[in-house]
């Protein structure tokens, strides 16, 4: 599925939700049924800096396709670094580093958040996005 393909699939979705807080509510119910990571999994290495909570995020290639997980403190952060995770993988290195994409934005899920909350997403972003470059063939 390509990257315009991924966003209009998720806003279709979203958009049978027409209440922004029903709508977050949403996203984070779907978050609750993901694994949490494990303590390994919990490491500096893995951690995101820039989000007041604690964020830690894995990149795996396969089959030269990125591939996302994230977990973190905060239900309402884990919620949307999940769906950001779930937006850019599958994706090759080479999609993800040509976008600047915000799909969170777009779909208007953060627009109710801090400027704190907001930058932590965008470091998320920058993240995914750096792993996606140092995998550039």
């Amino acid at each position: 599925m390509t990257l315009a393909e991924k966003h209009q699939h998720l806003a279709d979705t979203l958009a049978l939700i027409p209440d922004p807080q029903e709508r977050l509510a949403a996203v984070v119910d779907r978050a609750k049924k993901l694994p949490a990571f494990s303590p390994v999994e919990r490491t500096d290495a893995h951690r995101v800096r820039g989000c007041v909570s604690q964020v830690y995020l894995i990149g795996g290639l396969h089959d030269g396709r990125c591939h996302f997980r994230a977990d973190a403190d905060s239900p309402l952060v884990r919620a949307l670094v999940a769906l950001l995770c779930d937006f850019f993988s599958g994706l090759t290195p080479a999609e993800i580093a040509a976008t600047d994409a915000d799909p969170l934005a777009e779909l208007g899920l953060t627009k109710n958040l801090s400027p704190t909350r907001q930058n932590g997403l965008a470091a998320v972003r920058a993240a995914i996005r750096a792993f996606a470059k140092s995998h550039l063939t």
